[in-house]
């Protein structure tokens, strides 16, 4: 029986470690002849490829390995991650996470080349905008609104026919919000909805670039009107209970 050396179960991944290194042992350190009939052509690959160790096939370029795998006892994948994480504004106007999202999305394309690096400064735009609802007097509701845009967007809300922007001084009605990386999120809370919460609410944003908006309507339902319909069938439905001599008599 072979026991792999003690330093080699020390570590974050030993077990791993140890299988890894075993397998570069079996391969060995002569690469042979290159042949390029036996290489597979690499896919989706972001960060591009580059050559392997014996500068023969071609790989995905850029590779680290998967820790999450190897918490779990198995040999990680490689995994390829882009050496430059700062933004790119592409030429359509759209921001890439990095310049190897940027050359995925144009690689079939050629003599194409980018804004400039950073994000692409834009106008807002309302990616998901707040929802219509309905919901029973006494009742908590929330419209939520994110906007994208670079620099960033300021965001407010509006009751339709209302000059001041919300919350203003009402004590049930309360905003919420948190910057995105390049956009902003925000919440509207409404508590103990009451008739008078009934209406239009608009979600207003804006940066230097430009401005929007959009809308969502709130139906707020009398609980007592239906809690009244509640009891007044369980009476009807009682009395003709009684009248067929079901119910039990008093």
């Amino acid at each position: 029986l072979f026991f792999p050396p003690l330093a080699l179960l020390q570590g974050p991944f030993p077990l791993v470690h140890y299988i890894l290194k075993m397998k570069l042992l079996k391969e060995g350190d002569s690469c042979g002849k290159c042949d390029l009939a036996l290489c597979s052509v690499p896919k989706d690959c972001p960060a591009g490829t580059v050559l392997d160790r014996c500068g023969c096939c071609p790989e995905c370029g850029n590779c680290r390995l998967d820790a999450d795998e190897a918490r779990f006892g198995e040999v990680p994948e490689p995994q390829c991650v882009c050496k430059t994480q700062e933004s790119i504004c592409g030429p359509e106007g759209k921001t890439y996470e990095n310049i190897c999202q940027f050359n995925k999305a144009y690689a079939t394309k050629r003599n194409i080349s980018m804004k400039h690096k950073g994000p692409c400064e834009s106008a807002p735009i309302i990616s998901v905008p707040p929802q219509d609802v309905q919901n029973f007097t006494g009742n908590d509701v929330i419209f939520g609104c994110e906007v994208s845009a670079y620099p960033m967007p300021h965001l407010e809300w509006k009751k339709k026919g209302n000059k001041m922007f919300l919350p203003g001084d009402d004590a049930h009605i309360s905003a919420r919000g948190g910057p995105q990386k390049y956009g902003v999120t925000g919440w509207l809370q409404i508590q103990g909805l009451k008739k008078s919460d009934e209406g239009v609410y608009i979600c207003h944003t804006k940066n230097k670039y430009g401005a929007t908006y959009a809308s969502a309507r709130l139906k707020v339902i009398d609980g007592i009107f239906f809690y009244y319909l509640d009891v007044k069938n369980i009476k009807k439905h009682t009395s003709r209970l009684q009248r067929m001599g079901l119910s039990e008599s008093k």
